[in-house]
């Protein structure tokens, strides 16, 4: 295999991103769509149904991975990823847009199960956990940057945010132009010297806390977009620039996990994260106050950097050659999983407050820290 250039691993970075903006890039304009078009149903549905066909697609694309290849594969996901996004602007029917949007989480899945595969093919070790803790600042700083531009457009028409999906096709051309074929056989396959009972509980372990993370993460991106021009009065391109820069947070927390995870050790650090999320609404659900929302910034934004670029590590690790796209497919099934389960915290209340108040009350944050630390306690004593 040639070796990848900087131009490749910046291409690889940027398909990355693709993989958050599926949903987000159309958040900060969401009360703009909802003025302009009668929808039938739930409007963060727009953002959270792409998550659902991830979950409904994820089993095939997995299935496809080690037969089509991960070059191939992520090819053939580009393309409808930027025709089935950018269209979702011109359906005026609710079930046909209900049905390209779960079409075009299709197409995500495919992209993300890709990218991750070629990381995993192409990189070991240290250099394999760099690299993934880059593609989650990637994802992250696709959240600064298209969130960002999706609040501007958003501001100047309703339908321009979906434009940025045409993204894609950019991705394609530079896909084709700078990676080069991948050696499986040599790059991913592995010896490990766990038990198969014990891989095997570290899978399932992983997905459910991936599950679990992305949905306290984007119980803030279903919620904020509607609670903070109802509350303090933000514009679209503010709404914009307040969920950017939680991304941002997210960022700067991902480029450190390698060291975190030095420190401490894969599970405490995740542990960690779910308790940052914790933090983040006890301060949306107990106040009001401008000042206290760049609270809420750090800390889901440190939540979400100690969280998924390193379960989304510890799930390449844990695979070989012939369960890697399987166990990649679940990975997805469980980050994107949790994002359309987090819609249904709506249905919770109309007061949004009292939402976040769930989220910290019920104690599902903290419960979900403490049994992450005793399970992969219980793993590592494996």
């Amino acid at each position: 295999m040639k070796k990848i250039t900087n131009f490749g691993i910046f291409t690889i970075l940027l398909v990355s991103s693709l993989t958050i903006m599926v949903g987000t890039v159309i958040a900060p304009a969401l009360s703009g769509i909802v003025e302009h078009r009668n929808l039938g149903f739930s409007p963060s549905w727009l953002i959270t149904l792409p998550s659902l066909g991830v979950v409904l697609f994820a089993p095939l694309i997995g299935r496809l991975l080690p037969k089509l290849g991960s070059l191939k594969l992520l090819s053939l996901g580009l393309v409808p990823y930027a025709i089935l996004g950018v269209v979702g602007a011109f359906i005026s029917n609710d079930y046909i847009l209900i049905l390209d949007r779960i079409l075009l989480g299709g197409a995500t899945v495919a992209v993300q199960v890709s990218i991750t595969g070629y990381i995993a093919d192409c990189f070991t070790g240290e250099t394999r956990m760099k690299m993934i803790a880059w593609q989650g600042m990637a994802i992250e700083l696709g959240g600064v940057v298209f969130l960002a531009i999706g609040g501007i457009l958003g501001e100047i028409n309703w339908q321009f945010p979906f434009y940025i999906y045409l993204i894609a096709l950019l991705c394609l051309v530079f896909v084709l132009r700078t990676l080069p074929q991948p050696n499986v056989t040599n790059s991913t396959e592995k010896v490990f010297t766990d038990s198969l009972e014990t891989n095997k509980y570290r899978v399932k372990l992983i997905f459910i806390a991936s599950l679990l993370a992305m949905m306290l993460f984007f119980v803030g991106f279903v919620t904020l977009p509607l609670y903070l021009p109802e509350t303090f009065d933000f514009t679209e391109s503010v709404t914009g620039y307040f969920m950017a820069s939680i991304s941002l947070i997210a960022i700067i927390t991902a480029s450190q996990m390698p060291r975190m995870v030095k420190l401490l050790g894969d599970g405490k650090t995740v542990v960690l994260g779910f308790l940052f999320f914790m933090l983040g609404y006890l301060v949306l659900a107990t106040t009001a106050s401008i000042p206290f929302l760049a609270l809420t910034v750090i800390f889901i934004g440190v939540g979400f950097g100690f969280t998924i670029p390193l379960l989304n590590h510890m799930m390449v690790e844990a695979s070989t050659a012939k369960t890697q796209g399987k166990n990649l497919g679940l990975f997805s099934m469980g980050v994107f999983g949790g994002q359309f389960l987090s819609t249904f915290i709506e249905y919770v209340s109309h007061d949004y407050k009292a939402i976040y108040a769930v989220a910290v009350a019920v104690g599902l944050a903290l419960i979900i820290a403490s049994a992450m630390f005793i399970m992969f306690r219980n793993v590592a004593k494996k």
